[in-house]
This record gives structure tokens, C-alpha cells and sequence, in this order.
């Protein structure tokens, strides 16, 4: 296949998401009132460990995790459809620098079980408390990309700040996302029906439609694509849940984290690129900036939602100042 033959496809599969993805670019969004968290509930048995790299939680989900490194603990959450592999080059470079690093796959995702109920950010909150409370974290720094970026919210919000020393959202979502009648700016839910239609449609494609185009800035003008990042893209979103993935974009869009972000009282660093075409900063990064007293909010010029990968160099640095600050 030629290089133009390439650049035919790429665009083809590009094209497919605009009606659903597009949006994402164009819509502002707002804080709402939908999703708020609900209260704790008391706690049960304990999480039990499994093995080295998986504890099974209260309500028998297995969850998947990394444990790397040694130092103060640093925990991160990924976005969706992914898993855990997806901040590998941040880990890798924060516990070469004297960290202790520590990512799971969400309940539904990646290696970690697929329960047909229960995938929601409440649970996913929970789940992170049960693997901070399993290995006994204290002063931990949490990071959350994307989805992970509510699931750190919502894990304030439900389990406080007691065994945390900082937070970083990182193209994260909060406040919230989709449109209401107390959220005019939203996000339509057609943006989403769109998403939910194209993964019952064609999980596999709608997989490669994504990373292939505004995830990563591929779509734009000049970009250098890269089929290894689509790929692996593919292969971590293909490992989770069908029935998982497609609740969690429930999650995701509707879940409204005010009053999580009302609760930060540690230092918190917001980084977002200011060509995020998936979770645009004017009322995400920006708006959580507002919310959250102290924090700090750093922006990448031209930076697409995916800068984990893309600008990788530039968050590793940032995040490792921020950690030893």
C-alpha cells in the first residue's frame, strides 16, 4: 500500500466519527448537576490480594495493578476505553527518578475482570480507595488522565484527602461533560449516542476511528501519525469489556464533579492541551483550574487530547517537578 493510499484511509476512517466526535471540538461545556456522588458505603470485608499484581475487591471484582519502583507513591488512573499500559512511558520515567509507581486496569478494562454491573464512577472510585487501602499508601500523589481524571475527583469526593499529597488532572473531563437544563453549554447526548452507536456497530473500527483522528491530532494538517500509537490504542480498548466500555461512556459524559472538586484541599496541577478536540479546555481543564483552590493550571499550545504520548517529554517533566516540589 502507498503512502497515499495511507493518507486515503487514515482520512476514511477519520470521517466516520465526525458526527459523534467532532462536536467535541465546537460544544463548550459547563458545570451540571447529573452523576453526583453519593455517600461511601460503610465498609465490609477487606480488599484480599490475589497474587503480586491483582487484589480482588469487596464486591469480588479482580482488579489488575503495577507496582514499580520505591519512594513516595505516585498512583495513576487511565482514560477510556485503556488500561494501565497507557502511562507506562510516565511511569517509567517518575520511578527511574526515585518513585514508587503504581496504575491498575479499571474494573471492566484491560486484565482486569468484566462485571456486568457496577461501571460507574462511584465504583471506580471505590476500587482506587481499596488499592490505596491494600497497600497501605500514604502521602501518595494521584494522577488521572481522562476518565481517570473523574475517577481521582470522585475518589476525593467519596474518601477524602487523608492518604494523599497532591492530585494532577491531566486531559481530565470534570466538571462534567454532557448538556442538561442545568448545564446549557454541555455537550449535546447525541455526541454520545453517536460514540455508543459506533461501538455496538463496530467496536474493532470505532477503536481505530478514534486514536486514528482527533484523539491523538492525527486529523490535523501536517500531522506525523504514528500506526504504532493507533495500534496499541486499539489493543488496550479491544482488551476491556464490551458491555464495560460502553457503560463507561455513561460515566464519563454524565457524571457531574463539582462538588468532588469543591473537596481538593491539596496541592493540584491541571494540565491540558489547548487542541484537545475530545475534552475541549475552555470548560474542562480550565473550568476544574477554577474550581479547585491553588490549583495550578498548565496549558500545551496545540496539544491534542492524547499528550500522555505525544508530548510525553514535556508531561514526565512536568509532573516529575510537580512531585518533587
Amino acid at each position: 500500500m502507498t503512502t497515499n493510499d495511507n493518507a486515503l484511509n487514515l482520512s476514511r476512517r477519520s470521517a466516520l466519527m465526525g458526527s459523534a466526535l467532532s462536536a467535541l471540538a465546537a460544544v463548550p461545556l459547563a458545570a451540571g448537576m447529573a452523576g453526583v456522588a453519593q455517600a461511601a458505603p460503610a465498609a465490609a470485608a477487606k480488599p484480599v490480594r490475589e497474587s503480586a499484581s491483582t487484589f480482588t475487591t469487596r464486591d469480588g471484582v479482580e482488579i489488575y495493578y503495577k507496582d514499580w519502583g520505591a519512594g513516595q507513591p505516585i498512583v495513576f488512573s487511565h482514560g477510556w476505553p485503556l488500561n494501565s499500559d497507557s502511562w507506562e512511558s510516565q511511569m517509567i520515567h517518575l520511578a527511574n527518578n526515585g518513585f514508587r509507581v503504581i496504575a491498575h486496569d479499571r474494573r471492566g478494562h484491560g486484565r482486569s475482570s468484566q462485571p456486568w454491573d457496577g461501571n460507574d464512577m462511584d465504583h471506580y472510585a471505590d476500587d482506587l480507595a481499596q488499592l490505596i487501602e491494600l497497600l497501605d499508601l500514604k502521602n501518595a500523589i494521584l494522577v488521572g488522565f481522562s476518565t481517570g481524571g473523574g475517577e481521582v475527583a470522585r475518589y476525593v469526593g467519596r474518601h477524602g484527602t487523608k492518604r494523599v499529597a497532591k492530585l494532577a488532572l491531566v486531559s481530565a473531563v470534570p466538571p462534567i461533560m454532557v448538556k442538561t437544563a442545568f448545564n446549557p453549554g454541555g455537550l449535546p447526548i447525541d455526541v454520545f449516542d453517536g460514540i455508543r452507536n459506533a461501538q455496538l456497530a463496530n467496536r474493532s473500527q470505532l477503536y481505530l476511528d478514534i486514536p486514528s483522528g482527533p484523539f491523538y491530532g492525527f486529523n490535523r494538517p501536517g500531522a506525523k501519525v504514528s500506526q504504532g500509537l493507533i495500534q496499541s490504542w486499539w489493543m488496550q480498548g479491544m482488551m476491556g469489556g464490551h458491555k464495560n466500555t460502553y457503560d463507561s461512556i455513561k460515566a464519563f459524559s454524565e457524571t457531574d464533579f463539582r462538588a468532588d472538586l469543591a473537596k481538593f484541599d491539596k496541592p493540584t496541577l491541571v494540565i491540558h492541551g489547548d487542541d484537545d478536540q475530545i475534552v475541549p479546555i475552555d470548560a474542562s481543564g480550565r473550568a476544574s483550574a477554577k474550581l479547585v483552590k491553588n490549583a495550578k493550571l498548565i496549558v500545551y499550545p496545540g496539544a491534542p487530547h492524547g499528550l500522555t504520548d505525544t508530548h510525553k517529554d514535556k508531561v514526565n517533566a512536568d509532573l516529575l517537578a510537580f512531585a518533587i516540589s
